[in-house]
């Protein structure tokens, strides 16, 4: 980057900064939305849920569905 674009950009630092935190932010979210570790506590917690009441037959297989999409 020459000098001159680097003077004429510079009032863009801080859009280029938060997109740059922003990128970070959605990947770590990603990361831990696909976490086999905590997919597979979410699993239990539907199964204690189900074995508690908390939640219908077909609540809990729409739930275990939707998690175990999340792993493929």
């Amino acid at each position: 980057m020459g000098l001159l674009t680097g003077l004429v950009t510079l009032p863009l630092a801080p859009v280029r900064g938060v997109v740059a935190v922003a990128r970070l932010i959605a990947d770590e979210a990603e990361r831990q939305y696909r976490d086999p570790a905590a997919i597979q506590r979410a699993l239990e917690q539907v199964d204690r849920d189900r074995a508690a009441g908390l939640l219908s037959e077909e609540e809990a297989v729409a739930m275990e569905d939707e998690l175990i999409g999340r792993l493929l």
